[in-house]
C-alpha cells in the first residue's frame, strides 16, 4: 500500500495555471503507475492524466491535452499535474492514485488504481 497526499489546489481566475503535487509514501513509488483522476459535483469521478512507472508514457483526457502535463520524480516520490490555460470546466476535487501495471503501461480506469489520496480542491473563476 502507498499513501497519498495532494497539495497545490486552490483558486484561480481563467486561463491561468496551477501545480498539483502528489506526495507518496509507503511501498516503492517507483513501481507504480500514478494517475489524476477529478470529480466535479454531481459528476463521476474521470481520468485527467497518467504516467507508466517507468515514466516513459503517459496518457491524457481529450479535455486536457495541450494543458495540462504529468511528470514524476521518484527520488521525492512525487507525482505533478501542470495545469496552464485552465477553465471553468476544470473546477473539482482533483485526487491522485497509483495503480500496480506492467512496464509501460497506463491505467485509466478508476477500478485499476488501489490507492487514493484525498483530493484538493481546484476552483477556476470565469
Amino acid at each position: 500500500q502507498v499513501q497519498l497526499v495532494e497539495s497545490g489546489g486552490g483558486l484561480v481566475q481563467a486561463g491561468g495555471s496551477l501545480r498539483l503535487s502528489c506526495a507518496a509514501s509507503g511501498r516503492t513509488f517507483s513501481s507504480y503507475a500514478m494517475g489524476w483522476f477529478r470529480q466535479a459535483p454531481g459528476k463521476e469521478r474521470e481520468f485527467v492524466a497518467g504516467i507508466s512507472w517507468t515514466g516513459r508514457n503517459t496518457d491524457y483526457a481529450d479535455s486536457v491535452k495541450g494543458r495540462f502535463t504529468i511528470s514524476r520524480d521518484d527520488a521525492k516520490n512525487t507525482v505533478y499535474l501542470q495545469m496552464n490555460s485552465l477553465k471553468p470546466v476544470d473546477t473539482a476535487v482533483y485526487y491522485c492514485a497509483a495503480a500496480i501495471s506492467s512496464r509501460n503501461f497506463v491505467p485509466f480506469r478508476p477500478s485499476e488504481y488501489i490507492d487514493w489520496g484525498q483530493g484538493t480542491q481546484v476552483t477556476v473563476s470565469s
